[in-house]
């Protein structure tokens, strides 16, 4: 029986599934899911990330690390975590970087939060072996600050999808046609007094799974000192718009079309995260990633790359421009810092 198959027959049993019911089933179903049985990153996988796009982002993300533990007094012990790590690119990256900061690998405890096997296997292929692995946050040890990154986590946390419709508002679920496919139907929902204004046809979605991350990790810093890092595509200011999306062989596919075989995702929702890590006593401010890449030295490192391998000068532009670009991930990526109330992590001395 396939996901499809699965999913079909608990509908045809049990009723609708929500658009974050949905996505959970095809991102985490144990025998089918997309990152527990065949996540497929890079230029011949589905989807490609920031850190595959060039070495410089990992490297930047690096000294962002190095100098936050010097802005935190260069504390004895410290957790190093990145979660949902992908294929361990990034998290090499920084650790290479990080050798040139006196003291610092010393001191940390270096830790990747990841529930899917394929992903681990990768991760431990290019990782030093003193690496540990978490399946949450929760069972990383507490009582030492915590520099934390997450490059494209929030957007594969589910959201709940409501339509506005010309007689209120309605939430959008997966159900099954006359034929018995898959297909998007839209179900009264008892929430219609919480959300707020629209006109029909705007689709608002909200994310509990991401408004939890950003609790999580408030709660964390608040607690133990220190800051975590969210980069992902998504919106800043509270807003609008159906931004699910199914990516295959770096092609927009049908959501709906062969469950389990694509990756689901959704916009962050940083203003929810930023908003639920505050009222935990944390504070977050938010950049571009435009913006962070250069306030970290972006510039001068491509330099510095040219002059090294002048024969390469239009690789590394193109890769400059990839992260940076008003019109590629400069502007549409943004980079949310959740820190402890007592400092403000490097680039953002200055954001709201």
């Amino acid at each position: 029986m396939s996901l499809r198959d699965r999913l079909a027959a608990q509908i045809a049993a049990a009723g609708p599934l929500s658009v974050a019911q949905y996505m959970t089933a095809c991102l985490h179903d144990p025998d089918f899911g997309y990152y527990a049985t065949r996540p497929a990153l890079g230029e011949g996988g589905d989807f490609i990330t920031a850190p595959l796009v060039s070495q410089m982002f990992g490297e930047l993300i690096g000294v962002w690390a190095a100098s936050s533990w010097e802005l935190l007094g260069r504390p004895d012990a410290v957790r190093l975590v990145e979660m949902g790590p992908g294929d361990g690119t990034l998290m090499s990256d920084v650790l290479r970087t990080l050798r040139h900061a006196p003291g610092f690998l010393e001191a940390a405890e270096v830790w990747l939060v990841e529930t899917s096997g394929p992903l681990r296997d990768l991760q431990a292929e290019r990782l030093p072996e003193d690496v540990q692995w978490a399946d949450s946050l929760a069972e990383v040890p507490a009582g030492a600050p915590l520099i934390l990154v997450a490059n494209e986590l929030l957007d594969c946390l589910p959201a709940r999808q409501f339509v506005r419709t010309a007689v209120g508002w309605a939430e959008q679920v997966v159900g099954l046609d006359g034929a018995g496919e898959l297909a998007f139907g839209l179900i009264p929902t008892p929430a219609a007094a919480l959300l707020p204004d629209a006109t029909p046809g705007q689709v608002y979605e909200q994310s509990a799974a991401q408004a939890a991350l950003g609790a999580e990790l408030g709660a964390r810093v608040a607690a133990d000192g220190g800051a975590a890092l969210l980069i992902d595509y998504g919106r800043d200011a509270p807003g609008f718009g159906d931004t699910l999306q199914a990516l295959r062989r770096h092609q927009k596919v049908d959501p709906l079309a062969n469950p389990g075989e694509a990756d689901l995702t959704v916009h962050a929702d940083f203003p929810a995260v930023m908003a639920a890590a505050e009222a935990q006593g944390a504070q977050a401010a938010i950049l571009t990633q435009a913006a962070f890449l250069a306030r970290m030295g972006i510039g001068e490192r491509a330099e510095a790359l040219v002059r090294a391998a002048p024969t390469r000068s239009g690789v590394i532009g193109r890769q400059l421009n990839r992260l940076v670009g008003a019109d590629e991930m400069g502007e549409l990526f943004k980079v949310c810092a959740i820190h402890s109330p007592d400092w403000t992590p490097p680039a953002f001395e200055d954001a709201a």
